[in-house]
């Protein structure tokens, strides 16, 4: 009889096979020479299916849990390796993967109360003070402000800025009918996609020519477009993914306000500036945004998924309410049983909140707030490199800890060339972006642990590998 990971025999059961999986990371990421595996696709693939032989045999392997955990550690990515910046990707803190453990273990599903009665209260409690921190306004007073948000706003757990976007647009269509997006030119493609989904309009585009949203084109979009108040909705970003920009946020909410739009911000990537004191500021605007989408599996070093959207208004979430009796029977709610089948529009749900909840009662403000300056420093260090080294060109300063950058006079072939080669020898994992009509290199730094000499190490691999 295989044995249960829950009940009273699961830590017993557990222990052993917890030392399994920690040597087989151990062993597996030791056979990587970097943060990638070497070899490209095909390499990487053929190791892979060797490991797994044939995937349902007949009889069972004892010793697959070790062999496939080591032979995805020797196939992984490792986001915590220095030179992994390619994307928002960031390295789980290890509390929060501990927390993670064990809401797999406990497994409760938050469709139904009596499937996770304390998970289902831990969700409302930590949703609701995220929300109260979204809309507390950067030099306002928190405590107020925060009262005030705990009242009145809330949060919704999402697998990532994907699902936050589009139940974005839902509520928005759901409240006001007939819907139009406006957004900037670099707005995420899940919102065009959104509005593909809901059936809602072509989104209208307005220009970003310094790749953040143009207030000007966007109160001439919004005279023009005029309809009835709501029917208009603008998303902006407030960390781009190609650069971590931030768009204007006061002056978008300001023409908002003024045309009677409806405002959502895209905060997945430069939300988590809202734990740093120093950082914050950037984020002035934010509070008056209807809805703010979040993703802690980024600048929140969650493990993933761990996404939110939140509403200024917790009424704005009516229409998500949905009924089966099995879960959220009438006499059951009557009775004081939560319904909890208004949350999200997934059914099953894992309780995602407990690793978020862990880590912000672990670190605090001022651990997150700490760790989110010393990523955001490492960035402008690293710009400052690229700016004095005589073989490259830096796109800009960083807004967040996303840094661009191209070997001087390179092509754009050579710059794509240059990029696919360090993965395939899985020396480096370097993003790409194109701006101002030119291909950059892009370094997204989310590891604390980074230091100047890793930063230094991958300048000098790219150089290395860029012909002259």
């Amino acid at each position: 009889m295989s044995p249960l990971a829950s009940g009273p025999q699961g830590p017993t059961t557990l222990r052993p096979l917890l030392t399994t999986v920690l040597d087989a990371l151990t062993a597996g990421a030791a056979t990587r020479d970097g943060p990638l595996p070497a070899g490209g696709p095909t390499e990487v693939a053929a190791r892979l299916r060797e490991a797994l032989g044939d995937p349902f045999p007949e009889h069972g392997d004892e010793d697959a849990l070790r062999t496939l955990v080591q032979a995805l550690a020797a196939g992984a990515a490792d986001p915590a390796d220095p030179l992994c910046t390619a994307h928002l990707h960031c390295p789980p803190l290890a509390v929060a993967t501990a927390a993670d453990l064990a809401a797999s273990v406990l497994n409760p599903s938050l469709d139904s109360w009596d499937q996770a009665p304390a998970a289902s209260e831990l969700e409302a409690l930590v949703t609701r003070a995220l929300a109260a921190e979204v809309y507390a306004e950067a030099g306002h007073a928190r405590t107020q402000a925060a009262t005030q948000a705990r009242s009145a706003g809330d949060a919704l757990v999402t697998t990532g800025g994907n699902e936050s976007n589009q139940l974005a647009l839902l509520l928005a269509r759901e409240h006001h009918g007939h819907t139009q997006l406006i957004c900037a030119e670099n707005a995420h493609h899940s919102l065009r996609r959104a509005t593909w989904l809901l059936g809602l309009p072509e989104p209208v585009t307005v220009p970003a020519p310094a790749g953040t949203m143009d207030p000007a084109a966007l109160g001439e979009a919004l005279t023009a477009l005029r309809g009835p108040r709501g029917s208009l909705l603008v998303a902006a970003t407030a960390g781009t993914t190609d650069a971590g920009l931030i768009d204007p946020l006061p002056d978008i909410a300001t023409l908002c306000e003024t045309h009677g739009a409806r405002l959502h911000i895209d905060a997945a990537y430069g939300g988590g500036l809202l734990f740093s004191d120093r950082h914050r500021p950037k984020l002035d605007g934010l509070a008056r945004a209807h809805t703010v989408t979040l993703d802690l599996h980024k600048l929140g070093w969650q493990p993933i998924a761990a996404g939110l959207l939140v509403v200024r208004d917790r009424h704005d979430l009516a229409p998500l309410g949905h009924h089966a009796d099995y879960l959220n029977a009438d006499d059951d709610t009557e009775a004081g049983l939560p319904d909890l089948l208004g949350r999200s529009l997934r059914t099953t749900r894992r309780p995602d909140i407990l690793k978020i909840a862990v880590t912000l009662k672990t670190l605090g403000r001022t651990g997150l707030g700490d760790l989110v300056d010393q990523v955001c420093a490492r960035a402008t260090e690293f710009a400052e490199l690229i700016h004095r080294h005589p073989h490259f060109e830096l796109h800009d300063r960083p807004t967040i800890s996303t840094v661009l950058f191209r070997p001087t006079g390179a092509t754009d072939d050579t710059v794509a060339a240059v990029r696919r080669t360090l993965l395939t020898e899985g020396r480096a994992v370097l993003g790409r972006a194109r701006l101002d009509d030119r291909l950059w290199l892009k370094a997204t730094l989310l590891n604390p642990h980074t230091g100047a000499d890793d930063l230094a190490a991958l300048l000098k691999l790219v150089e290395g590998h860029t012909p002259r």
